[in-house]
């Protein structure tokens, strides 16, 4: 039980909740959520450069550097130069195989999470965390720092 009103600290809480939950179903496949995420994002956008990949992801570069570090140590992701010589992410060919087999078991995991919060309050808490995105991108750093 969370015994704060602090809205930060309750979701947090709720989202490394579901992290692990997803984090078990995909356990089989030897992929972690943010992996099998980071898979899926690059798959959308075909060949991302890092700097793309990160604003899409909404990571700092550091972090979505030691990301695709692990994949592409894995073999999952492979790093080219693009024409602006900057650094691009495409999927290698094992992570197409681990990614479409990924995608029901993710799926079992939403279904299994909506089954649970009934589909009506799933779907107003994605558009709760959908208006509290759009609220924290249009806020300039420093009057989101001065919130705090």
């Amino acid at each position: 039980m969370i015994h704060t009103k602090c809205a930060c600290m309750r979701v947090r809480r709720a989202a490394r909740a579901l992290t692990d939950a997803y984090d078990d179903a995909l356990k089989p496949l030897g992929l972690k959520v943010t992996q099998f995420s980071l898979l899926r994002t690059v798959a959308r956008m075909e060949t991302p450069s890092l700097t793309a990949l990160a604003q899409e992801m909404a990571l700092d570069r550091s972090t979505l550097g030691r990301n695709v570090g692990v994949l592409q140590r894995e073999g999952l992701v492979e790093l080219s130069e693009g024409n602006d010589f900057r650094g691009h992410a495409r999927l290698a060919y094992l992570s197409c195989d681990r990614e479409a087999r990924a995608r029901p078991t993710e799926q079992r995991g939403v279904d299994a999470m909506l089954d649970r919060l009934r589909r009506t309050q799933a779907t107003r808490l994605r558009w709760r965390f959908r208006e509290v995105f759009a609220w924290s991108i249009s806020q300039p750093p420093d009057a989101r720092a001065a919130e705090r």
